[in-house]
């Protein structure tokens, strides 16, 4: 999952269309015919890194419109992600850090200290909802940003900055949503369903019941959830080596990061 931000930084793109042509065909594969994409990108204004200290971190950035979900499933597959009605992946000057990443979904292998997560959560019950955002869900949300994002954007995020992140989607969303037995909301995801997988957009739950690995837990049940919808992948975001914030990503196994215009199997030992 990648961390989200209020949407004023994509307001603030400088347009440059067709500035990623080049890009977009050496990174095509057989799946995709990039001349059926006929849009224009957008890089950001510079901006700091939130991985790595020092960095100028840039986005390309384009917008994603009704009736063209087909072109963000393409766009997905070498590595672009959902914000709003944008599709965006970091084009920062120097640095390749970001490494977009999914899990094979049949393939995958928990470890031991997975099954055991997954055993201390089978009392939840699991349920798609439509992406609506309800006091139940802002609730949860403002307690897990002010406690886990408290020095950044993310807690600056009002009620209606929360809206615009939940409903504001031109493809396949929803969330993915756990209760206890008294039907308490204690974990949520916001996905997008893709054509060849789940894509993970943002994730919260109840900090207070932190036995429970829930963090953890959310990614092994959207594998499993993924694995029901006879899809191949649950998306993650992006990884970046050596960040604390990205490490829980390369212990799920195996995992595949989108590396020099192609998908390939990451070293996770």
């Amino acid at each position: 999952m990648t961390e989200t931000r209020p949407k004023p930084f994509l307001d603030e793109a400088i347009s440059k269309p067709g500035c990623c042509t080049s890009l977009l065909e050496s990174q095509s594969t057989p799946d995709m015919d990039w001349r059926s994409i006929k849009r224009s990108f957008m890089t950001t204004k510079p901006g700091n890194c939130p991985y790595k200290p020092g960095q100028i971190e840039r986005k390309l950035v384009t917008p994603i419109c009704n009736g063209l979900e087909e072109d963000f499933d393409n766009l997905s597959l070498i590595g672009f992600r959902r914000s709003h009605d944008f599709a965006y992946r970091p084009v920062c000057p120097n640095c390749n850090g970001c490494v977009s990443v999914r899990v094979p979904s049949p393939k995958f292998e928990p470890s031991k200290s997975q099954r055991r997560i997954m055993r201390s959560n089978e009392d939840l019950s699991f349920s798609w909802e439509k992406n609506r955002a309800t006091s139940e869900h802002f609730d949860l949300f403002e307690a897990y940003v002010q406690d886990r994002h408290f020095d950044g954007d993310m807690a600056l995020m009002t009620k209606s900055d929360f809206q615009e992140m939940v409903e504001e989607s031109s493809v396949h969303t929803q969330l993915a949503c756990w209760r206890n037995e008294d039907g308490i909301l204690i974990a949520v995801c916001l996905v997008d369903q893709l054509k060849s997988g789940i894509s993970a957009v943002y994730s919260y739950f109840d900090l207070d019941k932190s036995r429970r690995s829930l963090g953890t837990f959310v990614v092994l049940d959207l594998i499993k959830q993924s694995c029901k919808l006879d899809l191949d992948y649950l998306y993650l975001g992006y990884w970046v080596s050596g960040s604390q914030k990205m490490d829980y990503k390369a212990r799920f196994n195996p995992l595949e990061g989108f590396i020099d215009g192609r998908w390939q199997l990451l070293n996770n030992e």
